[in-house]
């Protein structure tokens, strides 16, 4: 169960698939609480590893504004995060880091600023949290145009663009 703005991973890749053209080199899966296996899985297999990963997270952070989107690196995951095995089964900082030295897959983490976690569960995103859905979707998209040859579309919006650079 989902709760509140903690619903903010699965609620991008469900936009991502639902209005963007994700090239055949590019998935979006909501792995739930299985990603430690599935980023353990890159890190003994070499089939099917891709070249880079896009981890989604809802973080609570001081000094960061509901719906605020930014990037964090495995080298610097908040020491709040690390320890937090209750709501994500957040990947520990030990497996990202071996899966980026050990394998050369590029590992991005793209976590937005809750608004709030409700004490119940409670479905749906805070009014912040689902404008940085929306964000997050054209960071992403903005991310892989990047990472590939901009003549080649990788995550094309099948919408207009409807908000500010993240």
């Amino acid at each position: 169960m989902i709760m509140g703005d903690d619903g903010y991973g699965p609620a991008v890749v469900d936009e991502l698939n639902a209005h963007y053209n994700l090239s055949d080199d590019v998935q979006a899966v909501d792995v739930g609480t299985a990603v430690r296996e599935y980023l353990f899985d890159y890190i003994l297999s070499v089939e099917g590893r891709p070249d880079t990963i896009i981890i989604l997270d809802a973080v609570d952070l001081p000094n960061r504004q509901p719906g605020e989107i930014f990037q964090i690196f495995p080298h610097t995951i908040p020491a709040k995060k690390i320890h937090d095995f209750s709501l994500h089964q957040f990947p520990t900082v030990n497996l990202l880091q071996e899966l980026e030295q050990g394998t050369g897959i590029k590992i991005l983490i793209l976590t937005a600023q809750v608004a709030y976690i409700p004490d119940e569960i409670q479905f749906g995103l805070s009014p912040a949290m689902s404008i940085a859905v929306t964000r997050a979707c054209e960071k992403i998209s903005e991310i892989l145009s990047n990472l590939y040859d901009a003549s080649d579309p990788i995550c094309n919006s099948s919408q207009p663009n409807q908000s500010d650079p993240v």
